[in-house]
């Protein structure tokens, strides 16, 4: 008799030809459809966690702590993720239990905890993120009033509205949406610096030798990143900002919601894989900071054409794996690395940004076989990670899924932007074909007491 992982793999081979294309957990490019190449339904969360949540996002703002006013069950991944951090002093949190949604109390509930902690704190922080949840949603729960009575009661302490409501993934804002604007609420009215711009919204810095921030200072300007804020005064000095960029699309809307409230200037330049479009964001960069050369991009693009080529030569017809969580544009990634003659068998994804309809349209043409796995399909639980040749992946769940210790381990773009950002991609799968990592190791951390992979 057949029995655990052999009896659930015997019985998906049953029935996969019975499903349509969008059922099954791979498919074909040719079979995945715009915007989403899989039927929702139930969900597999793999193992690998390698990508940021609100918790680490919330620990950038200096000074700052994090109140969570949650079951005990939602909140374990913010302990576990505190841990990691080495930051189990910049949060607390209000417990709700089973008979408080019915008492009629949430909001005394809400109010009087977060008090109790700040009474208890040994040191007032400069900004206070209270995360309210997904039951706040369902019982109606008076946010306005909690806010009201908490600013009132505790004079110049700054609160600022969290969100920690996974039922809102699906529609509208996300909740890593929403955050990425609540970080920047507290900055001031103040008197604009010419010569200052912002990054918004990054959870890495922007890598020094990208064009966008050395032609910004080579020209005299100071670029300000909220991830490299050391302390809440430094913090604030972003309000004498004159310009907005955003290079992170998540980041996007809290960065407009911002230059509104400000005045500032806004530019919208993500982390792009095609040479017309980084040649377009610099020259809008250009014409908006008075002083700033355009750079020679004929040169950068055979920069990027030799080692782009060098790699290729390094891997050879190694097959490629890549994941949604390494860069914001996997489909642009994809589109590149298979035009320069990368033997891309994979990609892992369970939706298409809105962005890339254009590399959609050139992978459904040219590289129709390609196949398109999702993270979260319940089969994914007992998907085959046991390659019998060589794969090279770039992203964690990649690496995983693929069973392969040659990855590169970065989420999110990893603070790479323009050419340099493509060079330097490339200098990371070069390491990753040349190096073993131990994915079973690096893939699974979050825990008590493990430092973070990130």
């Amino acid at each position: 008799m057949i029995h655990g992982k052999a009896k659930d793999e015997q019985w998906n081979n049953q029935i996969k030809e019975k499903l349509s294309p969008s059922l099954l957990e791979e498919i074909s490019f040719r079979d995945a459809a715009w915007p989403a190449p899989f039927v929702p339904g139930l969900e597999y969360n793999s193992p690998a966690h390698g990508t940021w949540n609100i918790v680490h996002m919330g620990m950038l703002l200096p000074g700052s702590h994090q109140i969570y006013v949650c079951g005990a069950n939602c909140n374990r991944g913010v302990i576990l993720t505190a841990a990691e951090m080495n930051a189990g002093d910049r949060f607390s949190f209000v417990e709700i239990k089973e008979e408080d949604l019915f008492n009629g109390q949430m909001e005394e509930i809400v109010i009087e905890g977060v008090s109790d902690i700040l009474y208890k704190l040994p040191k007032k922080p400069s900004v206070v993120l209270l995360f309210t949840v997904c039951v706040h949603h369902f019982m109606g729960c008076d946010l306005t009033y909690i806010y009201d009575t908490l600013r009132d009661r505790f004079q110049g302490q700054c609160f600022v509205d969290c969100y920690m409501d996974p039922i809102m993934q699906k529609e509208g804002l996300t909740p890593d949406q929403k955050l990425r604007n609540s970080l920047y609420k507290p900055l001031p009215m103040r008197e604009k610096n010419l010569k200052q711009i912002n990054i918004i919204g990054n959870d890495f810095p922007t890598r020094e030798e990208t064009e966008l921030k050395s032609i910004a200072k080579a020209a005299g300007y100071t670029v300000k990143d909220i991830t490299e804020c050391k302390t809440y005064e430094e913090y604030l000095s972003m309000s004498e900002s004159f310009l907005n960029i955003a290079c992170y699309p998540p980041a996007k809307y809290g960065a407009e919601q911002l230059s509104k409230r400000l005045g500032m200037k806004f530019l919208y330049l993500p982390f792009s894989f095609d040479y017309d479009e980084i040649d377009a964001q610099l020259e809008s960069l250009v014409n908006e900071m008075p002083g700033i050369e355009m750079p020679d991009t004929s040169l950068l693009r055979k920069k990027c054409e030799c080692i782009l080529q060098e790699t290729k030569e390094l891997v050879g017809d190694t097959k490629i794996t890549i994941d949604a969580t390494v860069v914001p544009r996997l489909l642009g990634l994809t589109r590149l690395l298979i035009s320069h003659g990368f033997s891309v068998e994979r990609i892992f994804t369970d939706s298409f940004s809105a962005e890339e309809k254009e590399d959609y349209l050139w992978l459904k043409e040219k590289a129709s076989d390609l196949k398109v796995c999702a993270t979260i399909h319940p089969n994914m639980r007992v998907y085959s990670r046991n390659p019998q040749e060589k794969i090279l992946a770039i992203g964690q769940k990649a690496a995983y899924f693929s069973g392969t210790e040659h990855f590169v381990n970065m989420v999110e773009g990893g603070g790479l932007h323009g050419y340099d950002g493509i060079c330097e991609l490339c200098l990371k799968i070069q390491e990753a074909y040349q190096t073993k990592k131990n994915t079973k190791d690096l893939v699974v951390r979050k825990g008590l007491g493990c430092e973070s992979c990130i």
